[in-house]
This record gives C-alpha cells, sequence and structure tokens, in this order.
C-alpha cells in the first residue's frame, strides 16, 4: 500500500491498461519508438550516453535504459532528454471516437 492508501499495484495495472490500449496492445512498440528517436538523435549530435546523462542530469545507466525501450521512460525524463538534445517534446491526446467522453 501506498501511504494515501491505495494498492501500488492497481494504479500500475491502470497504466498497463491506458498504455496497452494507446498502443494497440503493445506497449513495447511505443517504447521501442521512443529509445530509437533518443538514440539516433544521441548520435547525430556525437554524444556517448555519459554525455547526453551530463546534460540532463541524469546517469548513464538511466540513458542507457531508456535507449533499451523495455520500460516506459518518465516524461520528466524525456523533457529533459529532448531539451539536452535540442527537440521539442510533443505528447498529443487524439480522440478514438467522434464522442465527447461522456
Amino acid at each position: 500500500m501506498t501511504p494515501a492508501g491505495r494498492d501500488r499495484s492497481t494504479g500500475l495495472d491502470r497504466l498497463r491498461a491506458r498504455v496497452s490500449s494507446a498502443t494497440q496492445g503493445d506497449p513495447a512498440q511505443l517504447f521501442a519508438d521512443i529509445a530509437r528517436q533518443v538514440t539516433e538523435r544521441r548520435l547525430a549530435w556525437d554524444l556517448s550516453q555519459k554525455e547526453l546523462a551530463d546534460l540532463c542530469g541524469t546517469t548513464q545507466s538511466a540513458i542507457a535504459r531508456l535507449e533499451a525501450g523495455r520500460r516506459p521512460p518518465r516524461i520528466d525524463t524525456l523533457e529533459r532528454v529532448a531539451q539536452a538534445l535540442d527537440c521539442e517534446l510533443s505528447i498529443e491526446l487524439k480522440p478514438k471516437t467522434g464522442g465527447n467522453g461522456k
């Protein structure tokens, strides 16, 4: 249980379900796409993982995990990486249906 009294696994399960839905059942593909983009941009800038990590205020191992694409990256981490790589982080919500959600 978290300090707020909620079961952490329940929240994580809900997050996994949302990510799965957003990626048509394959969240690994979304993470792999992000990993590919970060790696390509880092290499284009001729930076090592350690150099990128220093620019982002994180560790080389955190950049390696991000580039491996096996886990969901945190939004704040992606924002710092985007800034370090002179990119704009764009997150977009697109309605799946024409309804208003009610």
